[in-house]
């Protein structure tokens, strides 16, 4: 078996780490906009980079800089997007992931009336996607709610979140439903735990005595509502549209086969996954309800959520998926650091610049599992190698260790479809340069395409083409037949 007629190969970004343009055509300000970049901030070390309070964004909103908040910036797709549509579309890419900003289209989250400024933009963007008969995959939160919303409500912990973003759907299906068939609800949902404001707009202090991990809990709960509302809405006005949920993968061994490591590894496991059965199979998980219940964590859910999360379950699952880890109770293990988490070190893998553990093998048995659990369609939207590129006298890059990654990859997503797994499409981290999610910084890169902007923002922010853009090239047009 090879790739199914009509795969979806392509790419994925984020609105908050390319897009910039954050203070023009009315766009209000999003928890991105006071993500700080840190220099020589240890990669293990993401309380750095993630951690927030009301000193932190009382600074960040009292400067216009753009230097050390990157995300303000991004690369400039916002006045380049033709540019970059173009490049996509000469690789071939059948789909393009990408997320409409929130604060883009209600500066605040409150208004009455959506901004048009943002509305037109988003709509020429998939204009032109149409016209380079680009599919667009559309994830509707990621990680860039309008911080108005985190400093007022404490963002996702509130209720009343719930229908401001239903708001926000509702306007984004009417308007771009033409254009869209696939839609993604929350990002990464599962990372609410992780790092809570960049997800949720949740900020620690204001938790008050229930701690910042219920309000984690609560605030995934009305996700959880959330989604499910909005699945529903989707359905009524766009017939034929898809909506999925969108997983991190923390695919996690035993780091022996002790027992003790086992049971550790089992319930990091179980913990993952809660995130996806509860859209998947509507209903909360036995197992995972009753540990909140023992740790005094359970949500306040009112009359009817339970019903409408069981009605409203999505149409497939994507994830992404960059690294594996493994597990110990052994308190002196060591630990290397991964996609916002940290795991026990595997001595049988190799490691990228950043210490994240290269695992193609851990893909397809990610994909079969994921696929063996649910028994719906997948979406790959995220995978990718982040490293320091080298640029020649010529402007030429030679990443053959990017070639090397995806290729190994390849190969077992292939195995996956051999085996008998439903894959509907594969979107790469990120196919072009841009801000990275966690540090903030430009120079770890992933993409097929050269941005040049360094860490404080310096550069012409010219694309150029990499070694691993022809490759890539010739992945799609043969269907990921030709790896090599």
């Amino acid at each position: 078996m090879s790739f199914p007629e009509g795969f979806l190969w392509g790419g994925a970004t984020a609105a908050n780490q390319f897009e910039g343009g954050w203070k023009e055509g009315g766009k209000g300000w999003s928890v991105a906009d006071v993500a700080p970049y840190r220099p020589n901030v240890d990669v293990k070390d993401y309380k750095a980079t993630t951690g927030v309070s009301l000193e932190r964004i009382r600074e960040a909103q009292s400067t216009e800089d753009t230097t050390y908040y990157p995300k303000r910036r991004g690369i400039d797709f916002y006045h380049r997007y033709k540019e970059d549509l173009a490049l996509f579309a000469e690789m071939g890419f059948k789909v393009f992931r990408l997320s409409v900003a929130w604060s883009r289209i209600f500066p605040t989250g409150e208004e009455e009336q959506p901004n048009e400024e943002g509305l037109a933009f988003y709509e020429d963007v998939f204009k032109e996607m149409k016209r380079l008969n680009i599919e667009p995959l559309v994830t509707l939160s990621h990680y860039e709610m309008p911080l108005s919303l985190a400093l007022k409500y404490n963002g996702w912990t509130d209720r009343r979140v719930i229908g401001l973003f239903v708001k926000f759907c509702r306007v984004c299906f009417e308007r771009f439903g033409k254009y869209v068939k696939y839609w993604l609800n929350f990002n990464e949902v599962d990372s609410i735990i992780r790092h809570s404001f960049i997800t949720a707009g949740i900020i620690p202090e204001l938790c008050g005595e229930r701690g910042e991990l219920a309000c984690c809990y609560q605030a995934a709960h009305h996700q959880f509502v959330a989604g499910a509302m909005a699945t529903r809405l989707l359905r009524e006005l766009v017939p034929g549209a898809q909506m999925g949920l969108m997983l991190t993968k923390l695919t996690t061994y035993p780091r022996t086969c002790a027992p003790e490591d086992v049971a550790a590894t089992q319930k990091k496991n179980l913990e993952n996954y809660f995130y996806a059965d509860v859209q998947v199979f509507g209903e909360y998980p036995r197992l995972m309800f009753r540990d909140l219940e023992k740790r005094g964590l359970t949500p306040v859910m009112e009359t009817g959520d339970l019903e409408l999360i069981r009605e409203n379950t999505v149409d497939f699952v994507s994830f992404s998926y960059y690294m594996t880890m493994t597990e110990s109770v052994d308190p002196n293990a060591e630990r290397t650091p991964g996609n916002t988490v940290l795991g026990v070190k595997n001595p049988y893998l190799p490691t990228s610049d950043w210490g994240w553990q290269i695992d193609p093998v851990g893909f397809r048995i990610s994909l079969i599992e994921l696929y063996d659990r649910y028994r719906k369609p997948l979406f790959v939207v995220e995978n990718g190698l982040g490293m320091k590129d080298t640029v020649e006298k010529d402007g030429s890059v030679h990443d053959s260790y990017r070639v090397d990654y995806f290729r190994a990859h390849f190969k077992e997503m292939k195995r996956a479809v051999e085996d008998g797994v439903e894959l509907m499409g594969y979107t790469s981290w990120a196919p072009i340069d841009l801000i990275s999610a966690g540090t903030n910084q430009m120079s770890k890169r992933y993409g097929f395409i050269y941005v040049d902007q360094d860490d404080l923002g310096g550069g012409t922010l010219n694309r150029t083409r990499k070694d691993s853009f022809y490759w890539y090239q010739k992945v799609i047009a043969t269907n990921g037949e030709d790896l090599d």
